[in-house]
């Protein structure tokens, strides 16, 4: 067997088969990315370079950085065939045509290089057809790899093997796309759709038609069957509209033919006159003139409007209100019981996916976990089906599921007076297809926080954060407030930490598992301190943040950072002051605090200069970083993945980057510990600032933009300030400024910014609206 993908080919230059390739590249691997010549067109690899053209521009950016292009090589399958015995796994993306994919297959079979492994992206087509008439060694390396859409962003990849597929070839594979693409990868039965879109696409149409026929609005639609079961926010027809309308009746047509007539799909698939409509019409979602939802521009006005399902007329959107949503609350059998038309129709939808999900178990995949992990990552639900059933009661759901008459599938009738998932001694178990509970086994080398927090308690813990154990002498730092928000509890238990770790353990790792590691500070807090000029709790939180931080950064063993998702404004400024990060590779990061009239002001600002004087391959002098820095914090420039947050010296050069989020917390841990041997914290650095003239340059910049209208009178005040740190404020050009007193001018200059009327008023816009004022 191979000892490493050195090199992957992708064979279609398509919507899927390009991000694929890009997300190869993500990885640091070769690509080689082919198509057909086009005809008449002036360069025979148009298809495959265009494509990498289109991903260079795309928003969101398939590359995780302009590096990872580089990887990409483009050429086309007459020319460059042969090539493919350089690749050690050859990815299929083409049309979902079987005649078109075998007589690829017959060509690729001729040029591959023994070994090498072969996979198809289809979600469509059963293995066991696409392999069928070919060579006895073509199938013992070829098996399914169901990517999901976008691939850099959803983590799902269902790895569907045949009889004949050796098993060497489906572990290799599902090692590299655990580790080198992120992914978790999924075991799927050859069954139809395999497991994600079999569900997903059954419950997408049963909302529809029973939303049609009960003549319940798309927006209510969207709100019952979307915050209230823990599904994402576009609901049902907001995620139709991402997907395209036109699609619908492709994958429906496709997945009826596949199933048997007993299946219960075939009652949900029926045409909506309205549905084929709109499609003919060009109504096919985002990527057409709008779906189920549009944007109105008559008159230089921006209406978002919904469509009416009985007339296919559009309206106004308005915010939907439910007495059986307020009534309920966070209880989803509550709504689902609750005796109102949006009630009924919340049970109709769910029980009817709840019912089909628990028949599709032993089927389409072997355990319950399965089923749940490829719903949770492939369609963003926070439970999967069976951990949902849980939240609903097995009992609850299969008592109604008789009443109207209808059969218990076997596991949920095993679940009564049970529940699908326990926890044992510490540990998730799941019940089996046997009635007997097995356990949630993860693959070797992950750690999760929440696998820590079934079996202990935490050694500190207050209202917005908390600390952990997690063995071999290190301890987790976890944040639990809202949005993981930094305030003054998180800073007090931070430092309670630190002289924790000092006296007992080895080292600290700063991380949790929330949606975002943190997206900054508290602006309700600072605003209501504003209001009432509480100035002094606002400086006492300034500096108590500027202490805890450099307490960290001078710290004699090491802080491992390791975020995942936004680390913005002061959830940046922690990792800044980290001694190592570890960070997952689709991390946001950066210093945003001039949306709201504020600069950094827990010592972002110094550090900042710091690595830009150290690691920026600048022109020599003192304005050279000052300005970059500048540069980078007045736009409040975010870094969009790991990658590019090295490039803006958000992480440093050093930093790791992990792939796979589930990793992200053994990772963090073993850097930690391979740093405690001959640990010595940075030692104290000293700044050659250019003064006034820096600051004046730094404000004919700024009044440039002005000019431009790319900058408010009140973005001159901001940064002014900001200007004024980076400058050295009135510090002669040959003077050099230590730490602790660049530190005590950025806390100076915030502030005095929180104190100013315009910064009060920015904060109370970006509470309210989620966007900065602009005045």
């Amino acid at each position: 067997m191979m000892a490493n993908i050195e090199k992957v080919a992708v064979i279609g230059a398509g919507v899927m088969g390009a991000a694929i390739a890009a997300h190869v590249a993500n990885s640091g691997t070769k690509v080689l990315l082919l198509d057909i010549v086009p005809e008449g067109a002036a360069s025979r690899n148009a298809l495959a370079e265009g494509a990498v053209a289109r991903m260079l521009k795309a928003d969101p950016a398939p590359f995780m950085g302009r590096k990872a292009a580089r990887l990409v090589e483009a050429g086309n399958l007459e020319d460059d065939l042969t090539r493919l015995a350089e690749a050690d796994w050859i990815i299929e993306a083409v049309i979902e045509r079987l005649d078109i994919k075998q007589d690829l297959y017959r060509k690729i079979e001729a040029a591959r290089k023994p070994g090498s492994i072969v996979s198809s992206n289809t979600s469509t087509i059963p293995l066991a057809t696409l392999v069928d008439g070919l060579p006895e060694s073509f199938a013992q390396d070829f098996l399914v790899t169901h990517f999901f859409n976008p691939p850099r962003y959803m983590r799902l990849m269902e790895l569907v093997t045949g009889a004949a597929t050796r098993a060497d070839a489906a572990e290799f594979i599902t090692e590299f796309a655990d580790r080198r693409l992120g992914k978790t990868v999924v075991r799927a039965k050859d069954t139809p759709s395999f497991i994600a879109n079999r569900l997903g696409i059954y419950w997408l149409q049963t909302a529809v038609i029973e939303a049609a026929e009960q003549g319940i609005g798309v927006e209510m639609a969207d709100a019952l069957i979307g915050k209230p079961f823990g599904i994402p926010k576009t609901g049902v027809f907001g995620l139709l509209d991402l997907v395209g309308l036109d699609l619908m009746p492709h994958v429906n047509a496709s997945l009826a033919a596949a199933l048997p007539p007993s299946d219960a799909f075939h009652t949900a698939n029926r045409p909506l006159p309205v549905v084929q409509r709109m499609i003919a019409e060009g109504y096919t979602g985002r990527k057409g003139k709008g779906g189920f939802y549009r944007l109105n521009r008559e008159g230089g006005q921006k209406l978002k409007e919904a469509v009416d399902l009985s007339s296919g007329h559009y309206a106004v959107a308005r915010k939907p209100r439910s007495e059986a949503m307020e009534e309920a609350g966070r209880s989803p059998r509550a709504l689902m019981a609750h005796d109102s038309a949006e009630g009924r129709y919340a049970a109709e939808v769910m029980c009817a996916t709840l019912r089909y999900a628990a028949g599709l178990a032993g089927e389409v995949a072997d355990s319950i976990a399965d089923i749940d992990e490829a719903m949770c990552l492939g369609y963003g639900w926070k439970d999967g089906p069976f951990a949902l059933m849980d939240k609903i009661g097995p009992d609850w759901l299969a008592d109604r599921l008789e009443a109207e008459g209808q059969t218990v599938p076997p596991i949920l009738e095993r679940a009564r007076g049970r529940s699908f998932y326990r926890v044992e001694d510490g540990r998730l178990e799941q019940l089996g297809l046997d009635g007997a509970y097995h356990p949630v086994t993860r693959p070797d080398g992950v750690l999760l926080l929440a696998d820590i927090k079934r079996g202990a308690k935490p050694v500190l813990k207050n209202g917005s954060a908390a600390v952990w154990d997690i063995g071999d002498g290190v301890l987790c730092f976890e944040f639990t407030s809202k949005m993981n928000a930094m305030d003054d509890q998180i800073l007090t238990l931070l430092a309670k930490t630190l002289k924790l770790v000092l006296a007992e353990y080895k080292a600290l790792v700063i991380h949790n598992e929330g949606t975002n590691f943190s997206v900054g500070a508290n602006l309700g807090l600072a605003l209501f301190a504003a209001n009432i000029a509480a100035w002094d709790q606002i400086d006492g939180l300034v500096a108590l943040g500027q202490q805890v931080f450099q307490d960290m950064r001078s710290a004699p063993f090491p802080v491992v950072g390791a975020p995942s998702g936004m680390a913005l404004g002061g959830g940046c400024e922690v990792l800044l002051h980290c001694g190592a990060v570890q960070a997952h590779a689709e991390s946001y990061i950066g210093l945003v605090e001039v949306g709201v009239g504020l600069i950094p002001g827990w010592g972002g600002c110094t550090e900042m200069l710091h690595r830009w004087q150290r690691f920026g391959r600048l022109p020599k002098g003192p304005m050279p970083a000052p300005s970059k820095v500048f540069e980078i914090l007045s736009t409040a420039t975010v870094a969009k993945s790991a990658a590019e947050a090295k490039e803006l010296l958000f992480l440093r050069p050093e930093d790791g980057i992990t792939m796979n989020r589930a990793r992200l917390l053994a990772d963090a841990k073993a850097r930690a510990l391979a740093m405690v041997e001959g640990y010595a914290p940075p030692e104290a650095r000293d700044y050659t600032l250019p003064g006034p003239s820096g600051l004046v340059a730094m404000e004919m910049a700024v009044q440039q933009f002005r000019k431009l209208g790319k900058a408010t009178p009140y973005d001159e005040v901001v940064s002014a300030a900001l200007a004024e740190v980076l400058s050295g404020g009135d510090t002669d050009p040959i003077e050099t400024l230590t730490d602790s007193q660049l530190l005590k001018l950025e806390r100076e200059r915030f502030t005095t910014l929180v104190r100013r009327s315009g910064t009060l008023e920015r904060i109370e816009s970006m509470l309210m609206t989620g966007k900065p004022l602009r005045n």
